[in-house]
This record gives structure tokens, sequence and C-alpha cells, in this order.
């Protein structure tokens, strides 16, 4: 039963993952900090982006060993969990926004919860994971800088 609960839970982080990275990558080719091949759609599903998303997890998923791997997805998904625990916070101060239809349960005590949770447990991964991830995290920014900043779209309307 365990090895089932394993593989079925594998299973829908891998969907999950595949998913919501080729519609990252599609709304950042859309907004042009990636080239527009990225934002291409055929049938309603972003095509390219999806096939870049696979293409990379098939080609890391054979190069780098599965406990690097993980660590590697740890580390991403804490980093963006704790950036949106602590981006919360200014989000609901702001007058901007119509907050009525959200609500963070114990605000702000429990954002900052969860943004010193994320970061305990990511002092409990190893140095090659931060290794790796600082350059992946640097191939980004060659990309945004070389790329993205020319060719992505300004917001036209700025919240002050």
């Amino acid at each position: 039963i365990i090895s089932v609960g394993a593989l079925a839970g594998m299973f829908t982080m891998m969907v999950t993952m595949i998913y919501s990275s080729s519609r990252l990558i599609y709304a950042i080719g859309r907004d042009g900090l990636l080239p527009r091949w990225f934002g291409h759609v055929k049938g309603h599903l972003p095509e390219n982006a999806l096939w870049t998303v696979v293409l990379i997890i098939a080609i890391m998923g054979g190069l780098v060993p599965l406990t690097q791997l993980v660590n590697l997805v740890n580390i991403g998904t804490l980093i963006a969990f704790a950036l949106v625990s602590i981006g919360i916070i200014p989000l609901r101060r702001h007058q901007a926004f119509n907050n009525e239809g959200f609500k963070v349960p114990g605000y702000p005590v429990t954002p900052i919860i969860s943004f010193l949770f994320c970061l305990l447990l990511m002092t409990q991964l190893s140095v090659e994971t931060w290794i790796m991830s600082l350059i992946w995290f640097a191939f980004g920014l060659v990309i945004y800088f070389s790329y993205g900043i020319r060719h992505g779209h300004v917001a036209e309307k700025r919240i002050e």
C-alpha cells in the first residue's frame, strides 16, 4: 500500500510539474521575456512550451541522478513557497487591489511562519543542491538580461 501511495504521489507531482512549468513558460513567452515561440497555443495547449518542458525533463532525468533532481525540485519549490508567503504581506496591505475575495487565516502570522518554515527546510539541503540551484538561477538571469529585458513588455499601468 505504501509503494502504491508513493507511486501515485510521484505521478501526481510529475504531471503537476509538467503542467505548471509549461504554463509558466507559455506566460513568460507571451509576455516577451522568452521568445514568442514559447507563447504559441495549438489546440488550447501551450504546445511549444509543453514540448520544451518535456524535453528538459527527459534530458535531466537521463543525466542527473534522481536524488539530485529531487533536491533541485525541493529547493525550487521551497523558494517559490517562501516568496509567495512573504509576498502576500505587502499584497494584502495594498489598497489598489480588491482583497475581499481572498483572506489569509491568521494574517500576518501565518505567512511569516510559513516563510520561516521554508527557510528552515532550505537549510537542511546539501551544499551541492545550493550550488546547482545557483547555477540554474544564474542561467535564468543570463537569459533575462540577454533577451528578456529588451523584449519584455513593461506593464502599462504600474501599481504605486
